[in-house]
């Protein structure tokens, strides 16, 4: 009996389907980020969420809205991001060299970066907050998950940076992709306060950039 069992697992069809089951068991594995960002937004973000950080939080005690699910509150306000329209909520990661890989890869383990020499919120001249991709195929998955959706945002929406503390609003003006050697965008226009996003296009390549430029309102 034994040996009628052995051989039966050992016939092509049935180490074929094994194959293909660890092989979907793999696909998933390596997709769950951005499976996990497209079930979010296809079932949660219907309609846009309030940004309350914990000061606020406090001084509205009584008047937010007793819906949890109607309101995001910024993981990190020392310096966060929070996008709304695809309920985006991460640590930004202070002065990021976004040329050395070691670097920014470590970086994006905790978070989304912002690349060293651009400004800070409230300053003039241009924010740039990135999340590149990995080495390998599923390391940029990984790290372009929290921007996975920067796709979906439209003119006027909003964004939300956290930094030491205080609150900046930007309203989303542009949205291109460009080739993955093209930086003009990276330094903006010094007499002006803006936000660029950036990510790699499509997710989980480094073929290209998706950019979202943002105003300060």
């Amino acid at each position: 009996m034994i040996s009628r069992l052995k051989d039966r697992i050992l016939q092509p069809e049935t180490i074929g389907i094994f194959l293909v089951l660890v092989g979907f068991a793999m696909l998933v594995s390596i997709y769950s980020p951005l499976l996990k960002e497209e079930f979010r937004y296809r079932f949660f973000s219907a309609d846009i969420k309030k940004v309350i950080s914990v000061t606020d939080r406090e001084r509205m005690e009584g008047i937010v809205p007793a819906d949890e699910q109607e309101i995001i509150y910024p993981v990190d306000e020392e310096f966060g991001i929070v996008i709304p329209r695809i309920s985006a909520n991460a640590n930004v990661i202070a002065d990021v060299d976004p040329n050395d890989p070691a670097i920014y890869q470590r970086a994006l383990t905790r978070g989304v970066a912002h690349a060293d020499g651009t400004s800070y919120p409230g300053e003039e001249g241009n924010v740039f907050i990135f999340a590149h991709s990995g080495v390998d195929f599923p390391e940029a998955l990984r790290y372009n998950a929290v921007f996975y959706l920067l796709g979906k945002l439209e003119e006027r929406d909003n964004i939300t940076i956290f930094y030491e503390g205080k609150r900046f609003e930007y309203a989303v003006s542009e949205k291109k992709i460009v080739n993955a050697d093209e930086v003009g965008y990276l330094k903006g226009d010094p007499q002006e306060k803006t936000l660029t996003l950036m990510t790699c296009w499509p997710a989980g390549t480094t073929l290209k950039r998706l950019v979202v430029i943002a105003e300060q309102i």
